[in-house]
């Protein structure tokens, strides 16, 4: 069962993104859209399970999780399912799984994030695909968002690679800014499930609360970011991870809001 509240909440912020036109012909109706994404390739079970659900991914390749043989099979799972593929860089930390914060700057960072972006790119052109976005993973994606250098590190991985994909990262954030600076296309990104700060940054994931494990809270959130966010995100690491994505998109759905991936 859906919770009531979060339900009303839902349907109040989907009325205020409606946009209604007496059109000569009748009513001319602009749907409220948004785009559903998940981590992937990191090993989870989840990962078919939410590519039935979700409308973009994001796929590790290489620096934190996944390898070839991970990254093909995640690749053929997200073209069956007719989901927008994302590469999700890091630091290249497997042991940490890219959850250390300031473990790499400077041109051996840039080497490989585009080592990692090309990989994913090479298999995906493979099997006829093209890279949509591009996600940075974990520490890399907070640093950034605060860490001009980092984002600017960041950002021109991406445009040596793939200069037509977008950038993913938090709004008025650094990696927003260097997506100007690198004439990049930006997808402002909202979490469902992770806790933020007073200052718009996610709350660590050191830190108690980081992950919502209350779905009443994940709904409320995923309220609170219609209108807002460009792209949701759902974590595949998260327990009930397919649970979640299917609850969130369900009742968007319900409430009028077109599920689709960005620029699809």
């Amino acid at each position: 069962m859906f919770i009531a509240g979060a339900s009303r909440l839902l349907a109040k912020a989907v009325a205020l993104a409606l946009n209604y036109a007496d059109a000569a012909q009748g009513w001319e109706i602009a749907v409220a859209l948004i785009d559903l994404n998940a981590d992937l390739g990191e090993g989870d079970y989840y990962d078919g399970e939410l590519l039935g659900i979700v409308s973009s991914c994001n796929i590790a390749c290489g620096g934190h999780a996944g390898d070839e043989e991970s990254m093909r099979a995640t690749v053929l799972l997200a073209i069956a399912n007719a989901v927008a593929i994302g590469a999700h860089p890091s630091y290249p930390d497997r042991e940490g799984f890219g959850r250390r914060s300031g473990y790499m700057k400077g041109d051996s960072l840039h080497a490989s994030l585009a080592t990692q972006i090309n990989a994913l790119n090479t298999i995906a052109t493979e099997q006829g695909a093209t890279l949509a976005h591009v996600k940075p993973h974990g520490a890399l994606y907070n640093d950034a968002a605060t860490d001009r250098e980092l984002a600017n590190i960041v950002a021109g991985a991406v445009a040596d690679t793939v200069p037509n994909a977008a950038l993913v990262g938090l709004p008025k954030s650094e990696l927003q800014n260097a997506a100007v600076k690198f004439s990049l296309s930006f997808v402002v990104e909202g979490f469902v499930d992770r806790a933020y700060q007073a200052n718009g940054q996610l709350v660590p994931r050191s830190e108690p609360g980081a992950v919502h494990e209350s779905l009443e809270l994940v709904l409320s959130q995923a309220v609170s970011l219609v209108g807002k966010a460009d792209t949701l995100s759902i974590h595949g690491d998260t327990p009930g991870a397919a649970e979640i994505a299917a609850a969130v998109r369900d009742e968007l759905q319900k409430q009028g809001v077109e599920i689709r991936a960005v620029g699809r």
